[in-house]
């Protein structure tokens, strides 16, 4: 368990780098949706940088706190966007683009920390430079976990979308039948520690890349 001094330390530096990766994720999300022709996110106001538009209580405050307190997996998730496939101008097809949007805005947003934590490098000295760094580096790994937890194939989960998209008709049906527990089959591997053994390498490699891109 945290000591309550680090934990207040930790979640004001973890804050900012959150609320930006969920924000642009679920935006990303209802953006390319409306461009394929689904206009229900952005009629619900959903294709928005507001943080308050896609803030789940349990999934994006309680839960992201709780594994923190317990110094495990970061674990968290936002209100889903809704998407009406159906709208899509071709529905399995266009359902990829959609699903791939929230990771390639946590892949764009893990490079432009890792972008901010080399300026923190090369300002020594400077008053603003460690917090910086400090909350650039949170800001690579949270976008990292964001990107590879949601690319897992598992319906809900923006690779399990993308899985629905590529299979052929009946396995795709199969597999979204899934959906409805895919929430708790994560949980349960969240406890079990299975998701961090099978996540942490893949993480590692992404993180170790993306700061290798700025000589870090």
């Amino acid at each position: 368990m945290t000591d309550p001094a680090s934990f207040i330390q930790m979640v004001s530096v973890v804050a900012l780098p959150i609320i930006f990766a969920i924000t642009m994720h679920e935006a990303a999300h209802g953006y390319v949706a409306k461009r394929f022709g689904d206009m229900t996110a952005y009629r619900q106001g959903r294709v928005s940088l507001n943080p308050l538009h896609h803030i789940d209580p349990i999934g994006t405050i309680v839960i992201p706190l709780v594994s923190m307190a317990l110094g495990g997996f970061l674990f968290g998730w936002a209100k889903p966007v809704p998407i009406n496939f159906n709208a899509l101008r071709n529905p399995k097809e266009d359902m990829m683009w959609v699903a791939l949007a929230g990771p390639a805005s946590n892949l764009v947003m893990a490079i432009a920390w890792a972008f901010f934590l080399k300026l923190a490098m090369m300002m020594p000295g400077n008053y603003f430079a460690s917090p910086l760094a400090v909350m650039a580096n949170m800001g690579v790994k949270i976008n990292i976990i964001l990107m590879v937890l949601n690319l897992l194939p598992v319906p809900p989960l923006d690779g399990g979308r993308v899985l629905v998209s590529l299979l052929p008709t009946r396995a795709a049906y199969r597999l979204a039948k899934i959906e409805p527990y895919g929430i708790i089959i994560l949980v349960v591997l969240l406890f079990s520690g299975l998701l961090g053994a099978i996540l942490g390498p893949l993480m590692s490699i992404a993180v170790h890349l993306i700061l290798s891109l700025f000589g870090l």
